[in-house]
């Protein structure tokens, strides 16, 4: 769906940085954010086209996902590009302006023909939904005491030739690498990503506390879905999670689904990493949107029943997490504002991934990525880059 290209929307409460605008209005122009127009000044702009809603409504910055599998039957490693345009329209409904595609531990050639659809995506003008970002690379690095729903048959130690091959056939693409950093040659990919300006993110790993520390120094500055696929906190064994938790270079994901975190485990994270460390992911998978029933994730059957989506043997498989859904939950669990959630959804993964120059904010001179929520936080509207792609 298109609108003009200058317009202004009007109506609703207008969320920025720091503090929350009524009576005004956001001017867009080509896509990006042109000014915040006071109800004063709006005399002036008798000419342009509005969009007008409710002032009941909230008009929020696009939520980022940096860790999604697919939507709506499909899923980012089908290597289809039909797939991907599927996930980024379910996406955009939800919410979410841009994402990272999220690979799974998989044949190396199922990886390299995943890797280079995303960057033929990338390349065409085939942009209706959710604008992808790059590529999260969950997998194959990872350790086998912490596979979750990875295929264990695919899963190698930490490979250094292998990744700067894909680096230089794939340039500028994956964005965020998953590993295990206790395995062998860990520490010195950890190293060569942070050189190359790539996220290093400790994920199904059984890393000690002292091994996660190692991996910090090295470069190391996220985690996949904390608490989830490595070792629980013991007081004599503190492992990986309590390291992320007292490093304040450490950005966290957490899946606030209610399946994967006790609410409680959310308000401690909270606590203690604080609002500007803590990223709001989906970790969802193509069995999001759809029945119950059967589906495939890395090559391996998924089981959906009542919102939980797990392997045969109970594991917990990925998510039928939207991002919308994930922002009523984070409220009701700690009780934050909208604002300290728009930090865990749209500033935080903005600032992490380097665009915070252009995304993550309601700001002149960024791109015009907004969602319109309603007072219950269901999604009224999504604008990418200024074009209308969802609308309830």
């Amino acid at each position: 769906m298109t609108i003009a290209n200058k317009f202004m929307i009007t109506g609703p409460k207008i969320y920025l940085p720091n503090a929350v605008l009524q009576n005004s209005a956001v001017l867009i122009e080509d896509g990006i954010i042109q000014d915040i127009v006071s109800q004063e000044k709006l005399k002036d702009f008798l000419a342009i086209e509005k969009f007008s809603f409710s002032s009941e409504f909230h008009l929020v910055p696009g939520f980022i996902d940096m860790h999604v599998h697919g939507a709506s039957g499909c899923d980012v490693m089908d290597a289809s590009v039909e797939s991907l345009m599927s996930i980024s329209a379910t996406l955009a409904s939800q919410g979410t302006t841009a994402f990272l595609a999220t690979t799974m531990t998989a044949a190396r050639e199922d990886i390299e023909n995943t890797l280079f659809t995303v960057s033929q995506f990338l390349n065409s003008s085939t942009k209706l939904g959710a604008a992808i970002l790059g590529v999260h690379l969950e997998g194959p690095f990872l350790s086998l005491k912490k596979t979750g729903a990875q295929n264990a048959k695919n899963i190698i130690h930490p490979d250094l030739a292998l990744f700067q091959e894909w680096h230089r056939r794939f340039p500028n693409l994956i964005k965020l690498v998953t590993l295990a950093p206790e395995l062998s040659q860990g520490l010195e990919l950890i190293s060569y990503l942070k050189k190359e300006n790539i996220i290093a993110s400790i994920g199904h790993s059984n890393a000690s506390f002292d091994e996660a520390n190692n991996a910090i120094a090295a470069g190391c500055s996220h985690a996949t879905h904390l608490f989830n696929a490595m070792p629980a906190i013991h007081h004599r064994e503190p492992g990986a999670v309590t390291a992320v938790l007292l490093s304040d270079e450490m950005t966290a994901e957490l899946i606030v689904d209610g399946i994967h975190l006790h609410p409680a485990i959310v308000r401690l994270a909270l606590k203690t990493k604080g609002i500007d460390k803590i990223i709001l992911i989906t970790d969802a998978m193509r069995a999001s949107c759809m029945q119950d029933g059967c589906y495939d994730l890395g090559g391996q059957t998924v089981y959906l029943k009542n919102g939980r989506a797990q392997l045969a043997d109970g594991t917990l498989a990925g998510s039928v997490l939207s991002m919308s859904t994930a922002i009523k939950n984070v409220i009701d669990f700690t009780k934050c504002t909208l604002l300290d959630v728009i930090k865990m959804t749209s500033e935080n993964p903005a600032k992490s991934l380097k665009i915070f120059d252009k995304k993550g904010s309601i700001e002149k001179k960024k791109d015009a990525d907004f969602v319109l929520l309603d007072n219950q936080m269901d999604v009224v509207a999504t604008f990418v880059r200024g074009r209308k792609v969802y609308q309830k």
